[in-house]
């Protein structure tokens, strides 16, 4: 591959217009999938003390914390339509949430045409074996599946939708590798979004980057990748994770 081709991660902020056009050009992505700051919030109440900073990961950087719902409705506001605006048209939206994120996401991504949530996608943390044919499960995070026509019937013989995985954290190894992200996400939770929703040669849009699981994922399933990061560090970081995966 010729040097100008490389994969590159663009520090940029997704919440402006002009990062699109410096991930993209000119193109426009065939799946927008990412993995943006979840609705956490600075107080455990509405009007109550800030979180106690002994709290897990309440300063580690880069976790991004919001003074309420409607302040993250207000940054999804900001960037999910821009985001949307760079896609195909009808092409899917799939998006990693919390709780608190998912009405500010379902309602954004309404009034962006995308009036369709076709399901969730679980990833499901293991916990501990209890006995040898019984395990715990942790749902751990969510991804909602967004469309832009309700969601179709399988046609004969087509393998069914996967709504789910089960994996630890980081199975692969990947997370320590990259610089323990406290958003990343292994390949094996990614991949079947992948894989359902996007086929090989297709652009993928990550604007929230972070260590680079989306597009890294997106490369070693031999898809065409667009992303951004907002820290300088993580975006560099990205971006020789994925060169690293097309030069070797």
């Amino acid at each position: 591959m010729a040097r100008a081709e490389l994969p590159t991660c663009h520090e940029a902020d997704a919440t402006r217009e002009e990062s699109y056009a410096r991930a993209l050009g000119t193109a426009r992505a065939d799946l927008l999938l990412t993995d943006p700051p979840y609705c956490l919030l600075t107080r455990r109440r509405k009007g109550g003390d800030l979180r106690d900073k002994r709290d897990r990961k309440i300063d580690r950087d880069p976790v991004v914390r919001f003074e309420s719902v409607r302040d993250y409705r207000t940054f999804t506001e900001a960037w999910l339509p821009k985001a949307i605006g760079h896609l195909k048209p009808g092409a899917p939206v799939v998006i990693w949430t919390n709780l608190l994120g998912k009405e500010p996401l379902v309602t954004v991504a309404r009034g962006c045409g995308y009036a369709h949530l076709h399901g969730e996608f679980i990833w499901a943390k293991r916990t501990r074996e209890v006995n040898s044919n019984e395990q715990l499960l942790r749902v751990y995070e969510v991804a909602l599946v967004f469309g832009t026509e309700p969601r179709r019937s399988l046609e004969p013989g087509e393998p069914p939708t996967v709504w789910s995985a089960v994996t630890g954290y980081d199975d692969e190894g990947e997370g320590g590798a990259t610089g323990d992200h406290p958003h990343h996400k292994p390949f094996s939770s990614v991949e079947p979004l992948l894989r359902t929703y996007s086929r090989v040669g297709q652009l993928v849009l990550d604007p929230f980057a972070g260590s680079g699981s989306i597009p890294a994922a997106a490369l070693r399933l031999e898809r065409r990748v667009a992303c951004m990061e907002l820290k300088a560090d993580w975006a560099a970081r990205v971006t020789e994770r994925l060169r690293a995966l097309v030069t070797h």
